[in-house]
């Protein structure tokens, strides 16, 4: 199998369970929208859910599986299979006190967290003591979801990429569960929520114990930390956390502005958001995450042309697949919304507000998507230091942005804030990387997306059309989620049509990957 289809199913199988993830993560968010709204208790519970998200993707899949596929996959190829299996059962045991520590030191100081994130809450004081609560109840959730990310790392450098990409599954039916049977039991309903997170949390870690014991790879309390991988593996942690960190600050930014704004302004950002966030879920991170074990593997090697050409491929594809999305969020965003949110507490003129964000998020789904494969490329080449100043520089440009944009756009202006340092950040990775490793088909790229966006601007168009021309407003629910997924389903032909029309080389690649894949079934029962 070539590289490029090893990436690209692999980048499948995350895919299709990250679909699935985000669909019950949407009726997540249903049920939440139905139940609180955007409310009071709707903002407390999700800047108190973005804080815990913050050290997720600081200790969990972000700084510390990205520097740790690097290093482990050197360490398997160098070491014999005790000593690796010695090695994880080690940095788990180390990383497990970390994060105890880092979450007693969360939940200490959890109401300086709150007041650094929403300073307009401390003006109503209930509002902000339920958010100190809520933050602090949902702490040790970091614990779990940083050894899941551990986990992670050991299984995606096996590449084993299923069970880490169907664990969030359960942490979305765990809420939905807990949500809906606590809540009419608690004299604060809004706890419910915070009780699914962190059994949620929990079971994405236990989920993958059964998959490590299959790679002989079962932690254990170990002691023996002073190793060099180890050190290694914290050296290139160290500026990728601080990248990040700097990158999650953007949400600060964004929810510190948001927080001076009429009430339900967290709420729509949050909403709108998760929007956003699912092609960058399903596709963006599911590519990256594929490509990184490729991309350490060639480095290790020096292989630099492998690596040119395995980037290249994931940027056309990531460009192939959310250019449409963008399209279609931005055609479709009412009756997205609409479907999702639109009952109990949650009404028509919220849905407005929050599809208004969502213009401006969609516009950043691109540029988000690229510029995480880039930062891959740079922890695959062990340079985890010019991530940090292209987040830098995004992180005061978005400042920037938030001061110039929120005056006339409100909400809306925060979210287009973020779009743009996201273009801001991808620029800047792409003109360092271009110049370190002398090119990486730029103008294949570039043709690509142009031929991409042409065919997605044709598919918006019609299926805002197909939408609005049957009266949408006058169907009933049954009638508009029929209505919707049949637009959504006549954009992806269309899409792929007008992409194959235009010559779009993605389409011939799925082609005959389809097709070989077809081949082997065939092969594999005929045997």
């Amino acid at each position: 199998m070539s590289d490029n289809s090893r990436i690209t199913g692999a980048a499948s199988v995350m895919g299709a369970a990250t679909l699935v993830s985000r669909v019950l993560g949407y009726t997540r968010d249903a049920v939440i929208a139905y139940v609180f709204g955007a409310g009071m208790s709707a903002d407390a519970f999700f800047v108190a859910f973005r804080l815990s998200n913050l050290f997720r993707r600081l200790v969990g899949e972000g700084a510390l599986t990205t520097s740790f596929v690097p290093v482990f996959t050197e360490v398997m190829a160098e070491r014999p299979v005790e000593e690796v299996r010695a090695f994880v059962s080690r940095f788990f045991s180390l990383f497990f006190l970390i994060l105890l520590a880092l979450a007693f030191v969360g939940i200490i100081f959890s109401p300086v967290l709150v007041k650094l994130m929403s300073p307009g809450f401390s003006v109503v004081s209930e509002k902000f003591a339920l958010t100190v609560s809520l933050t602090r109840l949902m702490f040790p959730y970091v614990v779990f979801i940083g050894l899941m990310a551990v986990a992670m790392g050991v299984l995606n450098s096996y590449r084993h990429f299923a069970a880490p990409s169907i664990s969030p599954i359960f942490f979305n039916i765990s809420i939905i569960v807990l949500a809906l049977a606590l809540t009419p039991f608690l004299e604060r309903p809004v706890y419910a929520l915070a009780i699914g997170v962190i059994v949620g949390g929990v079971l994405q870690f236990v989920l993958q114990l059964p998959f490590l014991k299959r790679y002989g790879m079962t932690p254990v309390p170990a002691l023996g930390w002073v190793d060099p991988a180890i050190k290694k593996i914290f050296l290139l942690m160290a500026p990728a956390v601080v990248g990040i960190g700097i990158y999650q600050l953007n949400i600060f930014v964004t929810m510190r502005f948001a927080s001076r704004l009429p009430e339900g302004s967290v709420s729509y950002l949050y909403y709108a958001s998760r929007l956003m966030e699912l092609p960058l879920g399903v596709f963006g991170v599911s590519i990256t995450q594929a490509v990184l074990p490729s991309l350490s593997e060639y480095a290790a090697k020096k292989d630099l042309s492998s690596f040119r050409d395995s980037l290249s491929f994931a940027l056309r594809i990531a460009n192939f697949v959310n250019i449409p999305a963008t399209a279609g969020l931005i055609a479709l965003s009412i009756p997205i919304i609409d479907i999702l949110f639109v009952r109990g507490e949650f009404s028509g003129g919220e849905a407005r507000a929050t599809a208004f964000a969502l213009y401006f998020y969609a516009a950043g789904i691109v540029p988000v998507a690229a510029s995480r494969i880039l930062v891959s490329v740079f922890y695959s080449l062990k340079d985890t230091i010019t991530p940090v100043w292209g987040a830098l520089f995004s992180f005061f440009f978005n400042i920037l942005m938030c001061l110039l944009l929120i005056g006339p756009l409100r909400h809306g202006g925060l979210a287009l804030a973020t779009s743009l340092s996201a273009v801001l950040n991808l620029l800047f990775l792409g003109v360092i990387l271009h110049r370190r490793v002398r090119g990486f088909g730029l103008r294949g790229i570039f043709s690509s997306a142009v031929r991409s966006a042409i065919a997605a601007v044709v598919m918006g168009v019609s299926i805002h059309a197909v939408v609005y021309y049957t009266g949408w407003d006058g169907l009933g629910i049954l009638s508009k989620a029929m209505l919707l997924v049949a637009s959504i389903t006549i954009g992806m032909v269309l899409y792929v049509v007008l992409s194959f029309v235009l010559g779009v080389a993605e389409v011939s690649f799925l082609k005959e990957l389809i097709a070989e894949r077809l081949q082997r079934k065939r092969g594999e029962k005929s045997a």
